[in-house]
């Protein structure tokens, strides 16, 4: 029997789940993440920071508790699930954009060095940050 391939969820599939605004669509969305296995690329966490941010004004601490939440309901659900997570903690504890702190928190779990020209970020680096 061929594996079934996961099914993807998109910004709007994540925000209607987080929020439940719309009844209709959060039920259309635990529906799929119950009876199938689903993916959230890690570009769609990114946009759903900003989404909860600017258009609907939640506090840094409360995106990064519901987003932490979320990816943890199923199995694979996002690649990096340690270095999503610990990303989620440095953009509730600092004033850092979501993509700066996915990348400090992917190059601290996974140990990679990062070249970066931004002072802040090769700061929260720390041993991490690359200088040729």
């Amino acid at each position: 029997m061929p594996k079934t391939k996961p099914v993807v969820l998109d910004t709007n599939a994540v925000i209607h789940f987080i929020l439940a605004y719309d009844m209709a669509k959060f039920r259309m969305v635990v529906q799929t993440l119950t009876n199938s296995q689903c993916y959230v690329p890690i570009e769609v966490i990114a946009e759903a920071v900003y989404i909860l941010d600017g258009k609907f004004q939640i506090d840094r601490q409360t995106i990064a508790a519901k987003l932490k939440d979320f990816i943890v309901i199923q199995d694979n659900l996002v690649s990096e699930t340690n270095a999503i997570a610990f990303g989620l903690n440095i953009y509730a504890s600092t004033k850092f954009d979501i993509v700066d702190c996915l990348i400090a928190a992917y190059a601290k779990v996974n140990g990679c060095p990062v070249l970066t020209f931004d002072n802040n970020l090769q700061k929260e680096l720390a041993e991490q940050a690359y200088i040729p």
